[in-house]
């Protein structure tokens, strides 16, 4: 299958910093993006939460750029801007008019070079993160209980810990503490700078020499080891006083990705989870119907993942039911396979999302085409994969799928299983 490929061409400077161009005349707009190698995972036990701090933090000033002035400068000149951290990085983008690409450039070289990491920054970002994790975490139906799902269902505390943190640990943070994770992580040598867009190559890579060239690179971080266990299954019964109906939430543990049994379950996710017209959708909320929703899939880190089934359903129908359904389902793709106009139909949506101009996913847009080059820079050591990963995903073959399914989903090796009750524990509201 011949699918349109992403140009780029790739640099690295004295210090370590790689810089990727990919020039796309479509619109005069132009996405910066900086993506670090640090996430939840680069923590240790008692100092979690430190990568979505300094996303954070990383707006709160730099030598040239008083506090707050940022989004300002950015907004101010037409552009849009923004970050967010995950398990295995942290990334910050400004999507702006191609005459002010020079002033993204400079905003992301100063923050790089001279963050002010100060206490007064501290204790103002850590009361920021602590309320935002009320908001998001503590105060959400099923959140508390998706996070204490991943503990249970990984063994290595690199992979098991919440992005967001512990309350506990944000408290206990010192200045040392966040200068020397600053120090360690934020450096040119462990980061990626792409530019998508409509501009010039060789006139900005000219000003990207001059802007970054001259930030010290900082000793390699420590290799954090990922690897986990295989078990047997794993049951713990939640009570969860803010939710309103009882959900069934079941996972496994699966390959990183990059291999060919993940590219076959995120098929096999979007057949079984994929909207209205998956498998599961259609036999638990369509046809018996037992649940409200269903979601979940496969995801696609560079570490073991999970295969994720979230099911709210109805209060009349008991959770082990709505597990039995579930393995049947898993069970019939095993055993019986997927019909061919199933997989061109997966197929079909793979490609929609992959080059449609969604802001941030589709690639496009600068900002995904900026996001794709930048991950694949950094965890696969190819920016070059960008371009295959499509590919790969649609040579994927119906027996690849069912067999992956009949490995990994059918049965309960490394399986974890999370009943949430609504309520507190022994019946309470």
């Amino acid at each position: 299958m011949n699918i349109q490929e992403i140009p780029y061409t790739e640099h690295r400077l004295p210090n370590g910093l790689r810089v990727i161009l990919s020039p796309h005349r479509v619109a005069p707009v132009v996405a910066v993006l900086v993506m670090y190698k640090v996430g939840s995972r680069d923590e240790k036990p008692g100092k979690t939460g430190f990568a979505h701090l300094f996303e954070h933090m990383m707006f709160q000033g730099s030598e040239n750029v008083p506090k707050g002035k940022h989004f300002e400068y950015v907004e101010a000149n037409g552009g849009v801007m923004n970050g967010f951290t995950s398990f295995d990085l942290t990334t910050y983008f400004e999507i702006l008019p191609v005459s002010k690409l020079p002033l993204g450039l400079w905003l992301e070289a100063d923050r790089m070079r001279s963050l002010q990491v100060s206490e007064e920054n501290l204790n103002n970002q850590r009361a920021v993160v602590k309320e935002e994790r009320r908001l998001s975490v503590d105060n959400q139906p099923y959140a508390r209980a998706m996070e204490r799902l991943r503990e249970i269902a990984y063994d290595n505390f690199a992979n098991q810990h919440s992005i967001i943190g512990s309350m506990e640990d944000l408290d206990n943070a010192t200045l040392e503490d966040v200068q020397s994770f600053f120090r360690t992580h934020y450096a040119p040598n462990n980061a990626v700078l792409v530019i998508a867009g409509d501009y010039d190559p060789r006139r900005v890579m000219r000003e990207v020499r001059d802007l970054f060239a001259d930030i010290p690179a900082q000793p390699e971080p420590e290799p954090v080891d990922l690897t986990e266990p295989h078990r047997e299954e794993r049951r713990e019964q939640f009570h969860d006083p803010l939710a309103s109906v009882p959900a069934v939430a079941i996972t496994w543990k699966i390959p990183p990705r990059n291999t060919l049994e993940n590219d076959a379950l995120q098929i096999a996710g979007d057949l079984l989870l994929g909207g209205r017209a998956s498998r599961l959708y259609q036999r638990m909320v369509k046809q018996e119907p037992i649940a409200v929703s269903v979601s979940g899939g496969a995801e696609s880190r560079p570490a073991p993942n999970l295969f994720r089934i979230f099911a709210l359903h109805h209060p009349n129908q008991t959770p082990e039911y709505v597990e039995q359904v579930v393995y049947e389902e898993i069970a019939r793709l095993a055993e019986q396979g997927i019909t061919s106009d199933e997989l061109e139909r997966v197929r079909s949506q793979l490609l929609a999302q992959r080059w449609s101009d969604n802001l941030y996913y589709g690639l496009q847009s600068p900002l995904g085409r900026a996001l794709g080059l930048a991950y694949c820079a950094l965890f696969e050591n190819d920016p070059g994969e960008v371009n295959r990963m499509t590919e790969r995903l649609m040579s994927i073959t119906a027996e690849q799928v069912q067999q992956a399914v009949a490995q990994f989903l059918n049965g309960s090796r490394n399986r974890t299983v999370m009943h949430v009750v609504p309520g507190t524990q022994g019946g309470g509201e």
